[in-house]
């Protein structure tokens, strides 16, 4: 079984990367730049960003866009340089965004939630030339001469009034105040448009090039799949820095000339009091956050009526979610998909027609991806039989930033190989089973376990660590953390600041068995996860 869609485009086998012959959209803008100057001439005053107050229709945003990468350009901004984008849900990340793709430039969205030592690997890795940032994160930023890359900062927010910001960095309204860049820049489909940073295995982090090519092909998919069109309003609730929120909210209304509607933090009563006023039809979110609206007191009382689209991914939806949600919004299609930052997100979307029968599938693979099912020598196992998931398309990335090792473990002929477990059922519907590595899913915030393991293994009070996921009704999975120590012997709550201190909120482990006792090893010394993931069920 495939997708079948009446207004699906014609699609044809192409050459790209080099090595990879993929099935491709054939009528689709050249760039990414020409897919938003599309949704400029098809709506020019329908509304294309709303961020508290602030409306822009899709000429507004266009000309501020020009605007902004005018004075990016006037700062030695030019195509193919990296410019580094620090921010929350605010419109200024959209229309940085934009206004990066008008130069062909390279955008590089950085998590908020990035502790010092991840923001100075990221600058300096991507060798940023420049960096916006809330003002409110200057205090997580490194020195200057560790981020020798950056030659310019810009603050957004703080204190509209002044015309400086500290260390020579700039306001945001100096970026509003310059003359237009008109010119489009002459970007090929195969440029990198955005490098979006993957937590390592080895706690080492890779920029994953997201090309115009990957991004056009999988925010097509969102369209089409999705029936979008510029009637519709996305509420944006997750990160705008994460791939979900660039691809399913922000690029997705620009392939339909639709309206984006951004929520600065998720929180269930604001969504809710949000999608009420804007009247949203879209979203994509994770399961957790469907959860916590359910519980919201006034979830039952909120006008919901014009959401037809619930896009979901990061777990499974529980079945009593659905039920309550159908008796709620008989008009909501729940659509399940199943992505990563290396497919530019989706692989797999479930059809809403089977979303109630097939509650363990991630649905089917979307138009023009393949996705093969393959065991331990790269051999495709047949329909129905368990092994690692691979996947080959448009919409895999062409590699990492400067990490050829990195691509030779993590491609085959264009394929990913995404470390999941799973199988293909004779119908071509997908299962994910298990991780094959060891990474914990917290509220659809992914995190691997080697990277915190890490960062314990350098506190003077670790012997050795082993982190695990610890079961969690609403979150799904929370960060546990098996430490072995020594004397003198750490607090618990000491290890959750020291990690908090180098890594992402998210990542700090909530809780903590401490031990003088070695952890569990098998007879190859790899510690025996599965004993400690069963420890922690019975405890």
């Amino acid at each position: 079984m495939e997708w079948k869609l009446a207004a699906l485009p014609r699609s044809r086998r192409e050459a790209h990367y080099g090595d990879r012959v993929v099935s491709c959209f054939a009528d689709r803008p050249a760039s990414l730049l020409h897919m938003l100057e599309a949704a400029v001439v098809a709506n020019p005053d329908g509304e294309a960003v709303v961020f508290g107050d602030a409306r822009w229709s899709w000429k507004e945003a266009d000309a501020r866009a020009a605007v902004i990468a005018g004075a990016l350009a006037a700062r030695g901004v030019a195509a193919g340089d990296r410019v580094a984008l620090l921010l929350g849900n605010r419109a200024e990340f959209v229309l940085s965004l934009y206004a990066i793709l008008r130069l062909g430039a390279i955008a590089v969205p950085l998590s908020i939630r990035y502790q010092t030592p991840e923001i100075a690997f990221a600058l300096n890795d991507c060798g940023a030339a420049l960096l916006i940032h809330e003002a409110d994160l200057a205090p997580r930023l490194p020195a200057a001469d560790e981020i020798e890359s950056v030659r310019a900062r810009i603050v957004v927010g703080g204190d509209p009034d002044t015309d400086s910001a500290p260390n020579g960095a700039e306001p945001w309204r100096a970026l509003t105040q310059a003359r237009p860049f008109a010119a489009a820049a002459a970007v090929d489909g195969e440029d990198t448009a955005i490098i979006l940073y993957t937590s390592g295995t080895t706690g080492r982090p890779k920029g994953a090039m997201l090309t115009h090519l990957s991004l056009i092909s999988s925010a097509l998919v969102f369209k089409h799949c999705f029936a979008l069109t510029n009637a519709d309003r996305s509420v944006a609730a997750v990160p705008l820095a994460h791939v979900t929120g660039i691809v399913a909210n922000i690029l997705a209304m620009a392939a339909c000339a639709g309206a984006l509607i951004i929520l600065p933090e998720f929180k269930a009563p604001a969504f809710l009091a949000l999608a009420e006023r804007e009247r949203m039809t879209h979203t994509l979110i994770v399961p957790a956050m469907y959860n916590l609206c359910l519980l919201a007191p006034d979830f039952d009382t909120r006008d919901l009526s014009a959401w037809r689209v619930g896009g979901f991914g990061g777990a499974p939806m529980p079945e009593p979610t659905i039920e309550r949600l159908a008796a709620k919004l008989p008009g909501l299609r729940l659509m399940n998909t199943y992505g990563a930052t290396e497919t530019s997100s989706p692989s797999t979307t479930m059809p809403a027609d089977y979303a109630a029968s097939r509650l363990a599938s991630v649905g089917l693979p979307v138009p023009n991806c393949r996705i093969i099912i393959v065991d331990d020598a790269g051999v495709e196992l047949p329909r129905g039989e368990t092994g690692e998931i691979w996947i080959g398309g448009p919409s895999v990335v062409k590699g990492y930033w400067n990490r050829p090792d990195a691509d030779a473990e993590s491609f085959t002929a264009g394929y990913w190989h995404s470390g999941d477990i799973g199988r293909m059922d004779e119908d071509g519907f997908v299962y994910v089973l298990d991780r094959k590595k060891d990474m914990i899913n917290r509220g659809g915030f992914k995190i691997f376990s080697a990277e915190v393991e890490n960062v314990l293994a350098s506190h003077p009070g670790v012997v050795e660590s082993a982190i695990v996921a610890r079961p969690c009704p609403v979150l799904g999975e929370r960060v546990h953390a098996f430490v072995t120590i020594r004397e003198p012997p750490p607090s618990a709550a000491e290890l959750q600041r020291f990690v908090g201190e180098r890594l992402a909120d998210y990542k700090v482990p909530e809780t903590l068995t401490l031990t003088t006792e070695p952890q569990p090893r098998n007879a190859n010394g790899k510690i025996l996860k599965r004993q400690l993931r069963d420890a922690l069920r019975l405890a």
